[in-house]
Formats: structure tokens, sequence, C-alpha cells
């Protein structure tokens, strides 16, 4: 982060507690992401959720996100992240206690799905807020800030989550998980500020002359008509996906069941690559708008994720000695950031006016990926129904690889930005 983001002008400070609050947000977002693999075998017990019935329910998290992501990039480019994140924040908070309190499959599903709606909101408002209240140079290290805070949220949905199961019973966990929920949307209420105008303050960005509301229509046919972006969306949908499906679904029980741990156990050694995450979402960022440069960063990470997956594949039929676990998993964390620079590629391939809604497309792209790549590891374990559990998750590390590869591909393709906008760039030559 640059002195001059930390120096802005007098009158600025306000904009810490506006990003204090999007963060606090950010966390809930991270640890309902993750908090599946924990009580997965609670649920199991509970409800009879079979391999494939599981992946769908750790899904239905996915599935709401990609589709409210259009609609939340309009809303926080219309009607800003004040009320966006306001409605999304109660909205998770009814849906955590629908899931807590349900006492059969449909209510749990819906609660999920709730759930699922309520926090799509939070990333793409905070990164508008990010746009609106911060230097554009600061807007890589910044969005590796916010995913390193929220990704505390996911350390808590890991082993801090399992022992609070185990002391209070999942049920409760998810009743409280609530409550902090709706407390947090009344904050968001009173706290935020969409920009710097709404406190009397001169915008700290230079950006075109803009008339009304943007225009959903207008904006999306900018964008989709952007050959640029799809590279990226494609990219983000892969690599962030087997992060996810690893993390918040499949992780645990590989070390359960492969490795005959207990589940708090499983989860304190799954939880290093979500360490990873927060490490590389700093570092990530930083190191691109130092260098000034997205690709080389983004390509040399991947290459490192997909070689970190080949132990899982490969080393003693895809069971490597315990010891190398809690390394292999951070560093897949660190490299898997990677996947921070699209949102960076997004803002800046695209007119400023429709920056939510840019990162809106890819978003949409990426957990529809990572809801798909969850859902299809819980059918190859329901195809393998009497394989060994080696066997089993070999074939989904497999597929998680393939996966990997394909976005190294994607990778190649994604353009090249400077760490500038590069619409407002040809528009000054011009």
């Amino acid at each position: 982060m640059t002195e001059e983001c930390r120096t802005a002008p007098k009158g600025y400070g306000y904009r810490w507690i506006v990003w204090a609050i999007m963060l606090a947000s950010y966390m809930v977002v991270f640890f309902h992401r993750l908090a599946a693999a924990v009580v997965r075998q609670n649920l199991v017990d509970d409800f009879g959720l079979s391999g494939s019935a599981f992946g769908s329910l750790a899904s239905m998290y996915f599935y709401a996100y990609m589709v409210m992501q259009i609609p939340v990039g309009y809303l926080a480019d219309s009607l800003g992240a004040r009320a966006t994140v306001t409605f999304g924040m109660t909205l998770a908070g009814a849906g955590s206690l629908l899931f807590g309190m349900a006492q059969g499959t449909t209510l749990l599903f819906a609660g999920r799905f709730l759930v699922g709606i309520g926090v799509s909101t939070v990333f793409i408002a905070t990164l508008k807020v990010l746009s609106m209240w911060f230097r554009e140079r600061d807007f890589g290290t910044l969005s590796g800030v916010t995913n390193l805070v929220g990704s505390l949220g996911g350390v808590l949905a890991q082993a801090p989550l399992a022992w609070a199961v185990a002391a209070f019973t999942w049920r409760t966990t998810f009743v409280a998980i609530g409550a902090l929920s709706l407390l947090l949307g009344g904050l968001c209420w009173l706290l935020i500020r969409n920009a710097p105008a709404d406190m009397g303050l001169a915008p700290l960005n230079a950006a075109p002359p803009t008339r009304g509301k943007p225009s959903l229509a207008e904006g999306f046919r900018a964008i989709l008509s952007n050959w640029r972006i799809w590279p990226a969306a494609l990219f983000y949908a892969s690599i962030m996906g087997i992060y996810l499906a690893f993390s918040g679904a499949w992780g645990i029980s590989y070390i359960e069941k492969v490795y005959g741990l207990a589940r708090p156990a499983a989860a304190a050694i799954a939880s290093y690559i979500v360490f990873g995450a927060m490490a590389g979402g700093i570092m990530t960022g930083g190191l691109s708008d130092r260098i000034g440069r997205r690709k080389p960063v983004i390509l040399t990470m991947t290459a490192l994720f997909c070689l970190c997956l080949t132990p899982l594949v490969f080393w003693n039929g895809g069971m490597p000695p315990q010891a190398l676990l809690r390394p292999l998993f951070f560093v897949m964390g660190v490299t898997s950031t990677a996947f921070i620079l699209t949102w960076a590629v997004a803002k800046e391939i695209n007119v400023p006016r429709y920056t939510g809604m840019a990162v809106a497309l890819v978003n949409t792209v990426a957990f529809g990926g990572a809801a798909l790549i969850t859902t299809a590891m819980g059918v190859i374990l329901d195809r393998m129904p009497d394989a060994a559990p080696l066997v089993q998750y070999r074939a989904l590390f497999s597929f998680a690889l393939a996966c990997s590869l394909f976005g190294i591909a994607c990778a190649l393709l994604i353009p090249e930005t400077r760490c500038r906008n590069i619409t407002v760039a040809a528009a000054e030559k011009g």
C-alpha cells in the first residue's frame, strides 16, 4: 500500500471506517463459503445425505452467488454499496437461522441458498467502495488485503468451527452466526457511505463524465462484447473453483478418510490452505501493483498451484506423507490467490462506471465454475461407492488437476493492463 494511500487529503479518514465494516461483513462471507466441509458428517447423520446430495448442498451457496452477481453489480453501480450490503447481510442472517433450525432437507437447502444470495452482495460492493474511496494505483493491494481479512472468516470455519460444533452443536452455531449477520446488516446501514461525495468531498480518481445512473443493457453490451474479459473469467472459475471445492467441501473428509484422523485434527490441517490464501492475498496484489504487471504474476502462481496438486494424485497413489500436508496446503493456498488479480483486470479493461457489472460478470462465471466443480466431485465419489477412500480421492484430485491445467491455458490469453484502466488511458491519449 502506497504512502499516498495512507495519507489521503483531510476528511478522507472516514474511508477506513467504511472499509472496516465491509471487511467484517466479508469475514461472514468466507465463513459460510467454507463451513459446509466441517459439518458434513453432522448433516449426513441428521439428514441421510449422499455424496452427490452433500455436494449439491455445498454448491447451493455458489449457485446462489452466481445467480446474484449481475443484479448485485448493477445495484452496486446504481443504488450504491450501503443499501446493497445492508439488504444482503440481513438476508444472509435469515438464511443462516433457517439453516440452523431446518428439520428437513428442503429447508436446509433453502437456508443455504438464502445465505448465498445474501453474502453475494458483499464483495462486489466492497470493490465498488475501494474504487470510490481509494486511489486506482492501490486497487490491487487493497483487493488483496480485503481477501486476507475475509479469509479470517474461512479460518473460523475450519478448526474453530469444528470445536464450536462439538461444544454447542452445529445448529446452535449457525443460529449464532445468523444473529451476528443481522447485527452487521444494521451496522452497514449506519456506517457505510458510498463515495466521498456523500460527505461533501471531491472524488479521488479521474473518470470520464457520465450522466444519470448506469444503464444495465448498455453496460452489459459493452462488457459482453469485450473479448478480453472471458479468459480472465474462465481462469478465475477454474482456479478458485478448485480452491473452494477443497477448502469448503472435500478437503477435510479427504484427510479424515485417507489418513484416519478425527475431524478437529483434519480441519486443523486443512485450514493451512486458508492460511496460505491469507498470505497470498496480500502478497499477490501487492507484488502485482509493485512491478506494474498482472500477467506474469498470474502465470507463475498458477503453474505453482498445478504443481501442488500433483502429489495428491501421483505420490504414493495420492497419499503423500502426513508431515507434508501442512506445507503443501499452505503453498496451494498462497498460489491459488492468483485469481485475485482477475478483479483488477476486469476493472482495468472496462469503462469505470461499469466496474460493478464487470466484476459481477467474472464472479458469475467463477462461482458457476465453483458450483460445478464441487458438485462434480460429489458425483465422482458416488460413482465409486465400493472403492477405497484413497482411490476415490485420487480420482477427485485428478479431476482438479485437469481443471488447473485448463486454468493455465486461459491465463495465457489474459491481457496485460500494466495496472491502469486502459479505457481511461486510451481516452486520455485520444
